[in-house]
C-alpha cells in the first residue's frame, strides 16, 4: 500500500470518527431524519449522510391497537396448542440443518433433550390435559376435513370448558369431540353426529350427552343445522354438476316453505334432495352411492325423497 493510499485511508477514518461525534463542518449535533433517510446537522443543516437503509416495518399504524395487530415477531400464537405455540419444538428426525444423519452420541443427546423439553412444556396436570385434548381435536378435524378456523374455535371451547371445571365426571375425548361438533356447526360446516362418532374414540350417545351439557353450561349460540349446508359436500362426493346442486337447494327451500323439514334430520333431507336433483337433471347416481357419501340409510333417503317430491307441486317424475 502506497503512502498516498495510507493517507487517504487515515483521512476517511478521521472523517468517519468525526461523523460519529458531530458535524464535520461545525461540530454541531447530528440528527437522524428517518422519514427522508438522511443524517443532518442540527446547527448548520449540513446533510452528512443520505439514502440510509430503512430498517423499520413496511406498514403504517395510526394507533397503538393497530400497531400491535400488525407487528410481526416470530410465529403467530394459536389456540390449537396448549402453550399457544410459544415454546420450542425439537424435531423427531435425527438430522442436522443440512439433512445429514446425526452420530450415535448426538442422537442420544437429542433424545434426552426431547424428553426434558416435553417435561418442561407440560408443567402440571391441567396442561397435560389440555395437550392431550388439543391433539385429539386436531386429529378429528383432520379426519373430517375441517378448516383451520373450526380447529381454533373448538380449541377455545375446550379451554373454556376446562377453565370452568366442566370436565369432572366426563372424559377428555368426550368433551373434545363435543367441542369439534359445536365448532363445526357454529362455522357453518356441520358434520352429522354419525360422522363425528366415526372418528371419535367415544360412543355416539356420550357425544350427544356431552355436547348438550357443554352448550348449556357455556351458553354457546348454536343454531339448528341447515340441510342446505350439507348439499355442496354431498354433491362433490358424488361428482354431480352445479346444476344438480342448485336443483337440490331449490328442493330444500321449497320443503322449508311447505314445512316438510320440521322434525326431520337435516342430513337425511340433504341426501334425499341431492338424490332427487340428480334424477331430475338426468345425472346417474344410486341410493346406495348417496347413502355411502351421506352416511345415512337408504330407507331414510327413500322416505325423505318422496316427501320432497310431494312438496314440489311442479315436478313431474
Amino acid at each position: 500500500m502506497t503512502d498516498s493510499n495510507i493517507r487517504t485511508r487515515e483521512r476517511d477514518e478521521d472523517e468517519r470518527v468525526d461523523e460519529d461525534h458531530g458535524c464535520p463542518e461545525c461540530g454541531g449535533h447530528l440528527v437522524s431524519d428517518e422519514e427522508h433517510g438522511e443524517t443532518v446537522c442540527g446547527d448548520c443543516g449540513l446533510v452528512v449522510e443520505s439514502d440510509s437503509v430503512d430498517r423499520g416495518p413496511e406498514w403504517r399504524a395510526f394507533d397503538a391497537r393497530e400497531k400491535d395487530q400488525k407487528s410481526r415477531v416470530g410465529a403467530p400464537t394459536t389456540n390449537t396448542m396448549h402453550d399457544k405455540g410459544l415454546s420450542t419444538n425439537i424435531d423427531w428426525r435425527n438430522k442436522d440443518a443440512y439433512g445429514n444423519a446425526l452420530g450415535s452420541r448426538q442422537r442420544q443427546k437429542m433424545q434426552r433433550l426431547r424428553k426434558w423439553n416435553e417435561r418442561f412444556r407440560t408443567r402440571d396436570s391441567k396442561e397435560r390435559n389440555l395437550k392431550q385434548a388439543l391433539g385429539e381435536i386436531d386429529r378429528m378435524a383432520s379426519a373430517l376435513g375441517l378448516p383451520t378456523n373450526v380447529r381454533e374455535t373448538a380449541s377455545v371451547i375446550y379451554r373454556r370448558a376446562l377453565n370452568e371445571d366442566l370436565l369432572p365426571g366426563r372424559s377428555i375425548e368426550g368433551v373434545a369431540t363435543a367441542s369439534v361438533y359445536a365448532a363445526a356447526r357454529q362455522a357453518g360446516v356441520p358434520r352429522s353426529l354419525d360422522e363425528i362418532a366415526d372418528v371419535s374414540r367415544v360412543e355416539k350417545s356420550e357425544i350427544a350427552r356431552t355436547y348438550r351439557y357443554v352448550v348449556r353450561e357455556l351458553g354457546l349460540e348454536v343454531r339448528p343445522a341447515d340441510p342446505e349446508q350439507y348439499v355442496p359436500r354431498f354433491a362433490s362426493g358424488l361428482g354431480l354438476s352445479d346444476e344438480a346442486e342448485g336443483r337440490a337447494r331449490d328442493l330444500l327451500r321449497n320443503a322449508k316453505e311447505k314445512g316438510v323439514h320440521s322434525g326431520k334430520s337435516p342430513v337425511g333431507l340433504a341426501a334425499a334432495a341431492v338424490y332427487a336433483a340428480a334424477l331430475l337433471t338426468n345425472e346417474k347416481t344410486t341410493q346406495a352411492a348417496v347413502s355411502e357419501v351421506a352416511d345415512i340409510s337408504e330407507v331414510t333417503i327413500r322416505n325423505r325423497y318422496h316427501e320432497l317430491l310431494e312438496a314440489e307441486d311442479s315436478i313431474v317424475v
